[in-house]
């Protein structure tokens, strides 16, 4: 297949015979980005005006940012900005796989170097990998400045909103800017923040039926698997319950959370609760009254937390979760409101005495056993909400004689310790050779970790948010047809965060195809 140069593709992107091959830099190594139409038209467009580019998970937005990104080291430095350090990693290696680019002239930005080596690098390197609050604490600091800066691409654009250090970042620079994520959620009011934050003044977004993109879909296959709750556990969750509908009925009661019914009532309502009482202690309000309010919120905000993890995890997580309050130095009056309550001592009971862990486990470790008959090869990644039912998971594997690992984020939790990026790393790397089976993983593997080929993909539990269950399925599916597997107890809060996950991702999809037709003023 002959090379075919940036310019020329893009020209010609139209046209249906064009002719399939490689791109053609001379940053570039020689074949190594097989040109499709999509991506070369949309780095094209992107090269002329701060761009959003919207794009399904395995579609190649890294590298529609590698190619603008080559075009713009002609006029100054690139700063990749990704909001993880495996994330970040990962775009440096992306670069060393495909371009000419040397290792001195890039660096990788975080909190784990030294700034006097962070001043030193931005000096020398043509292309900084980094850490949104990272290169934001340099700015501020006046080490350095984005002067010199060409291109700022911000992965996971969605992000871009409130006080996060992408908003800070934007407004300090005032060249091109590319932004780029896999789910923007279904927000209007979110996304146009998101667009004015980052300057954006043209829109690229693709569904997977797309004309352009189709071909380069793979299908995925999506199993809801349903287990039973078993009758302790139904026990002790009934009771948390009712707790949890007293505290609620007595702050309706008092005028709050009357928009809902009480069995109802979200736990993001009752944390956005607490702050409407907080602001509102802040402004000089009664005060005899709102501390009252602020009890029940706290008291109900701890029975939500033991309830979801009875249904959703099982015993020994919702018991890890309680033995955590008892053990804090001092308590809060809403804690040790629950933990005086008679009920709250009877779940505890029926707690320690049901044996073995959630019904899920089990049926974990069969759909997990059949994979790896059928085929030996497969790579896993079982996503999972609870560091405490990581643990267990990866526990319960290695006892089958499953080679499982652990991939967290680096901060730790209750006697956890986290992963620093050294560890990470040698956890992909092991995952990637088939040294290991199965991932383990929290939320930190979400977003846009170069695993390859991975053959099966299981959630632990639903997750209510569309964006994050885009990005989990996101894992599989991108060599082959991909499998998607959902655990979920009936009759519990997983089977309300998956209906509320399957209307969102919905009003998404909507909003996407919105989102592509969306007029914006040029740069």
């Amino acid at each position: 297949m002959r090379q075919l140069r940036l310019d020329e593709f893009a020209a010609k992107a139209e046209e249906k015979s064009v002719e399939e091959g490689f791109v053609e830099h001379p940053l570039l190594k020689e074949r190594s980005i097989q040109a499709r139409q999509y991506q070369l038209a949309i780095a094209e467009s992107a090269k002329r005006a701060n761009t959003l580019v919207v794009l399904p998970t395995g579609l190649g937005k890294t590298v529609i940012a590698l190619l603008v990104a080559l075009d713009a080291l002609s006029r100054g430095k690139v700063l990749f900005l990704a909001p993880t350090k495996p994330l970040v990693r990962q775009h440096l290696e992306s670069f060393r796989r495909f371009t000419k680019l040397k290792d001195e002239e890039m660096a990788i930005f975080t909190g784990e170097q030294p700034a006097k080596k962070r001043v030193q690098a931005w000096y020398s390197s043509n292309v900084v990998f980094a850490t949104p609050q990272t290169v934001l604490n340099d700015l501020e600091a006046k080490l350095y400045d984005l002067s010199d800066v060409a291109l700022v691409i911000f992965d996971e654009a969605h992000r871009a909103v409130g006080e996060y250090a992408y908003v800070k970042i934007a407004q300090q620079f005032n060249g091109l800017i590319l932004a780029l994520t896999a789910s923007p959620g279904g927000d209007r009011k979110k996304i146009r923040e998101v667009l004015q934050n980052l300057k954006i003044a043209r829109v690229e977004a693709r569904l997977p039926g797309d004309s352009d993109v189709r071909e380069y879909v793979k299908g995925m296959r999506i199993h809801w698997h349903k287990v039973e709750l078993p009758e302790e556990l139904r026990a002790s969750a009934q009771l948390v319950r009712e707790i949890l509908e007293e505290k609620v009925k007595k702050l309706q009661q008092m005028g709050f959370l009357n928009y809902k019914k009480a069995r109802h009532v979200s736990k993001k309502d009752i944390i956005e609760l607490g702050g409407e009482i907080r602001a509102r202690l802040g402004g000089g309000g009664n005060r005899g009254y709102l501390f009252s309010a602020l009890l029940l919120q706290s008291t109900a905000l701890h029975a939500f937390n033991i309830l979801e993890l009875i249904e959703t995890q099982g015993a020994k997580p919702a018991l890890a979760y309680v033995e955590r309050l008892k053990s804090k130095h001092k308590l809060s009056r809403g804690e040790r409101l629950l933990l005086a309550d008679p009920r709250l001592n009877e779940v505890l009971e029926k707690l320690e005495s049901a044996q073995g862990s959630h019904v899920k486990l089990d049926a974990l470790v069969e759909l997990v056993k059949r994979q790896l008959q059928e085929r030996p090869d497969s790579r896993i990644i079982i996503f999972v909400q609870y560091r405490d039912t990581i643990a267990t998971v990866v526990e319960r594997l290695q006892s089958e004689g499953i080679k499982a690992i652990r991939f967290v984020g680096q901060a730790s939790r209750g006697g956890e310790k986290g992963m620093n990026q050294r560890t990470q790393s040698e956890a992909l790397q092991k995952f990637r050779r088939g040294d290991v089976r199965v991932l383990v993983a929290s939320s930190v593997a979400e977003e846009g970790l170069d695993i390859p080929s991975v053959d099966l993909v299981i959630f632990y539990e639903p997750v209510p948010s569309e964006i994050r269950t885009i990005q989990r399925r996101g894992r599989t599916g991108r060599d082959d047809i991909g499998r998607v597997v959902i655990l979920i107890a009936r009759g519990t809060k997983d089977e309300a965060y998956l209906y509320a996950e399957l209307a969102r991702e919905k009003k998404m999809r909507r909003f996407v195809r919105w989102l592509s037709r969306l007029e914006l003023n040029s740069r």
